[in-house]
């Protein structure tokens, strides 16, 4: 009987060890499992902290490219009205005189010319300071 008795126990001293191992491994792979998140993210965060400085350089050439490209249409543009009213003034005889007659103050013989200018305002005296 006493066999019997000793397996018994001896049973349910395995059993016992065994949810304790299991237990113990639940924990461990928790830890494992919480450990491979932290490792996942770390890894995330340098991959983006490499990538996210030279991108917003990027993005900072291209606004300047951008502004560089609205600059060089101005000039352009500057540059075709120029072009059109040295062309005018080499072969528009009209434009021309139109032109000196406008910038220059000339006119032709017998011509009056009438200007009107702004009124201006009228600057008040200051008035003597009293003692």
């Amino acid at each position: 009987m006493t066999k019997p008795c000793t397996a018994l126990q001896s049973a349910e001293v395995e059993h016992g060890y065994a949810f304790r191992a299991r237990r113990e491994a639940t924990v461990w792979q928790r830890l494992n499992r919480i450990l491979l998140v932290l490792l996942i993210i770390a890894v995330w965060l340098v991959i983006v902290s490499l990538f996210v400085p030279p991108y917003k350089k990027l993005m900072q050439s291209r606004t300047e490219i951008d502004n560089l490209q609205q600059q060089v249409n101005e000039q352009q543009s500057l540059l075709a009205r120029q072009t059109r009213e040295v062309t005018l003034l080499k072969t528009d005889v009209s434009y021309l005189e139109t032109i000196a007659r406008d910038r220059l103050d000339l006119m032709k013989e017998g011509e009056t010319i009438f200007r009107l200018e702004t009124a201006r305002t009228k600057l008040k005296p200051i008035a003597p300071a009293r003692k």
